[in-house]
């Protein structure tokens, strides 16, 4: 599992990943110049929780069929 922080410099106006670096399938969240790579479950979801416009919690929730 991949879970990466990444500090944006606020003076730029672009943000560089490399996508060497990252896993297959991942997602990219940013927030108040921040930005996270967290990498999805094979099976289950990613929830992305907000509280007044602002990124409060990001819940993983992993499964597998039987």
């Amino acid at each position: 599992m991949v879970n990466k922080d990444i500090t944006i410099n606020p003076d730029a106006i672009t943000l560089e990943l490399g996508i060497m670096e990252l896993p297959l399938n991942c997602v990219v969240v940013i927030s108040e110049g921040k930005a996270k790579v967290r990498e999805l479950p094979e099976h289950g979801e990613y929830r992305i929780v907000t509280h007044q416009g602002k990124i409060k919690r990001m819940r993983r929730e992993e499964g597998e069929e039987f």
